[in-house]
């Protein structure tokens, strides 16, 4: 694609999320649920950008589905972490509508490049 990924809305948001992320979990004594919950955050923007700079727009809407399912297992390690009592359920409830968000906007995106193939 050679898609300038960083003037991608979506990719924005997900890159402010991953932000939002590690430092909402910071001083989580859990490292091993801390460390899946930050790769999740992580994965969605990177995949993103490694699709955006793929050959082909078929590769570019298999990467947006993996970031679609990166944020959907941030948002399951988010419920898991509010249950457990690793973060609060106000910081959960912001970090969630944002992953929601952003799932929407990949939708959108996925939609979009669909319509160019």
């Amino acid at each position: 694609m050679g898609s300038n990924f960083e003037e991608l809305n979506v990719w924005k948001e997900a890159c402010s999320l991953a932000v939002a992320v590690y430092k909402t979990v910071q001083d989580c004594k859990d490292f091993a649920l801390k460390d899946q919950i930050q790769r999740a955050a992580v994965s969605i923007p990177s995949n993103i950008a490694e699709g955006a700079e793929r050959q082909s727009g078929k590769e570019f809407i298999h990467f947006l589905f993996i970031a679609k399912g990166s944020a959907a297992e941030l948002r399951t390690q988010l419920y898991i972490a509010v249950s457990i009592g690793m973060i609060s359920q106000e910081a959960a409830e912001q970090l969630i509508e944002i992953t929601k968000k952003i799932s929407s906007m990949l939708q959108k995106l996925i939609s979009f490049q669909k319509t160019k193939l």
